[in-house]
C-alpha cells in the first residue's frame, strides 16, 4: 500500500524548526550549558551567546539591544506589554483600547483587567474584511487612555491592520499631551513579523510582541520590544534577568534559536513571494470550483500565507477530519480555539453569521509548501465539500 504524502498547511498555528536554526541551538543544550548569570567561564560563554542574540534581534527591528526583552513566547510578551503598561501607569483608572479580533492573549488579558475593575476598556469593531478604522480608534481615545493594542495582522483571516497610521495618530496625541500621561501603542506582531516590515521606527510602535515558533524557530521563546522611556513594570517577580523586566534563568538555547530564525527572515523574502503566488492560486481555484464559498479577510491587505474560507452548509470540523484522512492538515479558525463549539470571535466581528462561520477552514502556507501540495488540496477538497453537503441535506 502506497502511503499518502502528508501536507502541512497550518503554518499560522506553528512551523517546523528550520534545520539551520536547530543546528545553531544544539550546542546550548549539553555543551554550552552554563547559567548566563554565573561569573565563571561556563556562565560567561552562555552570556556571550545571549548578548549576541539580543544584538541580532535589535538589528532586525532597528532598535537598541536594551529595548529587546526575551519571553517564553507571544502570549507572555502580550501580557507583559498590557499589564506592565497598566500597572506602570499613573492614571487613576487607566483606559485600554483594543480590537474585537485580537488574539486571546490580548483579549483575555484586557477582559481580565476590566472584570477586576483595574481598567476601563474599549473593544473596537472591524469592517467586513476585519480591518480596524483609524477614525473609530481616534474617537475612542480618552484623557485616561494609556494603551492601544492592535495586532499587526490577524491570525485567522490574514487581514493586515493600518499600524503605521495608528502610530502616527499616537505620536500626534502625545505631542498634544506634552508632559501629561503618555499614550503607548502595542502591536501583537506574532503573525506579521515573518512577512511584513519590522522596522520599529517606521511602524511607530512603543511595544511589539513576537514568537519564535511562527518563524521556523523553537516553541517556548518570544520577545517583546519595549521602546526606551516606556513606563512598564514587571508582571513576574524574582531575579533581575532581562534588564529587570522579566525574571527567570534565560532559555539560552531557545534565544539562540529565535535569533537564528530572525536572521533567516531577510533571506526568505523571495520565498514569501512564491508563497503569495501559491496562496492566490489556491484562492482562485477554490472559489472557481466550489460554489457557495466565501473568502474571509481583506482581498488585498492580507498576509501572503493565509487563505481562509467559509463553506455554506457544512461544518468546519467535518471538513478538517476529511482533509486529515487525505493527509492534509489545515485548521478551523485559530489553533487556540479549534476545540471550541462557538463560532470564531474574529468571523463574528466581521459580521459573518454563526451558521456560515461554523463552515470555516483556514489554510496557512509556509516556505516548504509546493504547488504539488496546493494541487492536491484542489483535487481533494471539492469532492469533500460536495459529499458533506449531500449528507447534510438529508437531515
Amino acid at each position: 500500500m502506497i502511503e499518502t504524502k502528508k501536507i502541512y498547511l497550518d503554518c499560522a498555528a506553528t512551523t517546523p524548526v528550520d534545520p539551520e536554526v536547530f543546528e545553531a541551538m544544539e550546542p546550548y543544550f549539553n555543551k554550552i550549558y552554563g547559567n548566563p548569570s554565573s561569573i565563571h567561564s561556563f556562565g560567561r560563554e552562555a552570556r556571550s551567546a545571549l548578548d549576541k542574540a539580543r544584538q541580532e534581534a535589535a538589528s532586525f527591528f532597528n532598535c537598541e539591544s536594551e529595548e529587546i526583552i526575551f519571553t517564553s513566547g507571544g502570549t507572555e510578551a502580550d501580557n507583559l506589554a498590557i499589564m506592565g503598561c497598566v500597572f506602570g501607569s499613573k492614571a487613576e483608572k487607566p483606559h485600554v483600547i483594543t480590537s474585537k479580533i485580537e488574539h486571546h492573549a490580548v483579549l483575555s488579558t484586557v477582559e481580565h483587567l476590566e472584570r477586576k475593575g483595574v481598567i476601563e476598556a474599549s473593544f473596537l469593531g472591524v469592517d467586513e474584511f476585519g480591518e480596524v478604522s483609524v477614525k473609530d480608534l481616534e474617537k475612542a481615545i480618552k484623557p485616561n487612555t494609556v494603551l492601544i493594542s492592535v495586532m499587526y495582522a490577524n491570525n485567522e483571516i490574514g487581514t493586515i491592520q493600518p499600524i503605521k497610521e495608528i502610530g502616527r495618530l499616537v505620536r500626534e496625541i502625545n505631542k498634544q499631551r506634552g508632559e501629561k500621561q503618555r499614550l503607548y501603542f502595542h502591536t501583537d506582531a506574532v503573525q506579521g513579523v515573518g512577512y511584513l516590515e519590522a522596522d520599529i521606527k517606521a511602524l511607530g510602535v512603543d511595544l511589539l510582541s513576537m514568537s519564535g515558533h511562527k518563524i521556523y524557530g523553537p516553541k517556548g521563546i518570544g520577545l517583546l520590544f519595549i521602546k526606551s522611556g516606556t513606563e512598564i513594570v514587571p508582571i513576574l517577580h524574582g531575579g533581575g534577568q532581562e534588564l529587570k523586566k522579566r525574571p527567570g534563568t534565560e532559555n539560552v538555547a531557545g534565544i539562540v534559536g529565535l535569533a537564528a530564525a530572525i536572521n533567516k527572515i531577510k533571506s526568505q523574502k523571495s520565498k514569501a513571494r512564491m508563497t503569495e503566488d501559491l496562496r492566490d492560486y489556491l484562492i482562485g481555484e477554490i472559489l472557481a470550483k466550489i460554489p457557495d464559498t466565501i473568502l474571509t479577510g481583506h482581498p488585498k491587505k492580507r498576509l501572503p500565507n493565509i487563505a481562509s474560507f467559509c463553506f455554506k452548509g457544512v461544518e468546519g470540523e467535518s471538513i478538517l477530519i476529511n482533509l486529515d484522512l487525505a493527509g492534509i492538515a489545515a485548521s478551523s479558525g485559530s489553533a487556540c480555539t479549534s476545540g471550541a463549539l462557538e463560532p470564531s470571535h474574529v468571523l463574528s466581528a466581521c459580521g459573518i453569521e454563526p451558521r456560515l462561520a461554523h463552515g470555516n477552514i483556514r489554510f496557512s502556507l509556509g516556505k516548504f509548501t509546493t504547488k504539488e501540495d496546493i494541487d492536491r488540496v484542489i483535487e481533494v477538497l471539492p469532492p469533500i465539500i460536495e459529499k458533506l453537503r449531500r449528507i447534510s441535506s438529508i437531515h
